[in-house]
């Protein structure tokens, strides 16, 4: 069977980052992605999808990005479904992000200056930032240098 999602869109809003009872980081957000299509009138649309990451990805997600951050989500679909307060069945689809890249300009994705101590992710920043940035030392590659 394949369950595959790959998507690209925006936050709609900061992501909430939790941790369960056994300390697994969690992170729910969502995420505005446009329709490829205009309707009637000639506007574009969008799906607001709901994004669930896990782990270190949740870290991630909530130290590094925050509304309108423009992100590459590779996941799968997942249906749960709970009982509420007044005893209704509610069906809950959203997508497991597997994967996560932090898209757009860096500054777009800067680190939360604002966020809380317990937020902090074991990552450094600089893991994340390209090594070869600040390098003005050309690098020379030549065709032989690639296996195909």
């Amino acid at each position: 069977m394949i369950n595959n999602v790959v998507l690209i869109g925006r936050l709609t809003k900061d992501a909430e980052l939790r941790y369960t009872g056994s300390g697994k980081a969690v992170a729910s957000f969502s995420l505005a992605v446009e329709r490829s299509f205009s309707n009637q009138n000639g506007e574009k649309e969008a799906d607001f999808i709901n994004i669930v990451a896990w782990r270190k990805t949740a870290e991630i997600v909530s130290n590094y990005t925050r509304k309108g951050s423009l992100v590459g989500i590779k996941g799968r679909i997942q249906t749960r479904n709970y009982t509420n307060n007044n005893n209704q069945k509610v069906y809950v689809t959203e997508v497991v992000a597997e994967e996560v890249q932090l898209l757009g300009k860096k500054s777009d994705n800067e680190e939360h200056s604002d966020a809380p101590e317990g937020n902090t992710s074991k990552h450094k920043k600089s893991e994340l930032e390209d090594p070869f940035e600040r390098n003005e030392d050309s690098i020379d590659i030549s065709d032989d240098d690639f296996p195909f």
